[in-house]
């Protein structure tokens, strides 16, 4: 999962706390790089909704594994791919 376009966009979001647009709604990012890069955090709330986008990524792990907290991959990976920082 390391070579794919979700792991290179993961990269991309900054550490830290973002206002990015997704599907059209704006939701609070919160990212994290732990570990030394072991372990990258997203958790996502939708800003005046109740969506939430949760989940832990591993790129030491079998070359790559998504944990999602009580949601999907595809979600996650959706997310991540289409979220936009403003």
């Amino acid at each position: 999962m390391n070579e794919t376009e979700f792991y290179e966009k993961l990269l991309t979001l900054p550490d830290g706390a973002n206002d990015v647009i997704y599907k059209e709604k704006r939701y609070l990012l919160r990212k994290e790089t732990l570990l030394g890069g072991k372990l990258l955090k997203v958790y996502a709330e939708e800003l005046g909704g109740n969506d939430v986008v949760s989940g832990n990524y591993y790129p030491t792990m079998k070359g790559g594994m998504l944990k999602p907290c009580e949601i999907s991959d595809a979600k996650v990976i959706d997310f991540v791919l289409k979220a936009t920082v403003r």
